[in-house]
């Protein structure tokens, strides 16, 4: 697999094993994130894209894995649904182990929507440094009356969730109603949706956001 800034990588590496992308700071890493991607987009996607090369240029290293369902769309080019869960909190599992063997220091997981979630469920288990996630799917898409929360209220990692505040999957006000655990830090980003785009009439802009986002990204994570 490719490893360095902004690598990417072809079906044909997809074939040989694990996709993954690592993005390595200029400098010595103050930490690692490994960030999946979410349920519709691949890990190289621009969203993803500017998030890891972002960090990256503050000093974390990101390293950006893809679930097996997406993988095999770069092999054959069919768009396919996500694995069952099981499948994968493994892949998780695996991807985490890997990784761990081969980085130094505190290591932090995480991802944009799905692919965060996935790790809500298993950061206590790894014993992860902290969680990021990015866009967090509370509730399926139209179905806000079956939250997906449950796990949140025990969650013990230091977490960092950034969220826009007309996210179709947990908006500000919906989500004022859950019972969060007191590790739990809600960074809000105004007037925007689930891949953190703000309306036009907020006088944001979208990379102004995702820069927001790479900024509380790093500070949480003790880089500069």
């Amino acid at each position: 697999m490719s490893k360095g800034p902004s690598g990417f990588i072809d079906a044909g590496q997809c074939e040989q094993g694990l996709p993954w992308l690592w993005d390595e700071p200029p400098q010595a890493a103050s930490s690692t994130l490994i960030l999946a991607h979410g349920a519709g987009a691949p890990m190289d996607s621009p969203f993803m894209q500017t998030m890891a090369q972002g960090l990256a240029a503050r000093g974390v290293r990101v390293v950006r894995f893809e679930f097996a369902y997406m993988a095999q769309r770069r092999v054959d080019g069919r768009k396919r649904p996500p694995n069952p869960q099981a499948q994968l909190l493994q892949q998780w599992r695996e991807v985490y182990a890997q990784v761990r063997q081969r980085v130094a220091g505190p290591v932090a997981i995480g991802g944009k929507s799905m692919g965060g979630r996935m790790a809500s469920l298993l950061a206590d288990e790894f014993g992860a440094s902290a969680l990021v996630c990015l866009g967090y799917p509370f509730y399926a898409a139209g179905k806000p009356e079956k939250p997906r929360v449950a796990h949140l209220a025990e969650l013990r990692t230091p977490t960092l969730i950034i969220q826009g505040e007309r996210d179709a999957l947990g908006n500000r006000e919906t989500v004022a109603g859950y019972e969060l655990s007191a590790a739990i830090e809600l960074h809000w980003l105004q007037a925007a949706d689930h891949d953190l785009k703000p309306l036009k009439a907020s006088g944001f802009s979208h990379q102004q956001h995702l820069q927001t986002a790479v900024g509380a990204i790093a500070a949480y994570l003790g880089a500069g």
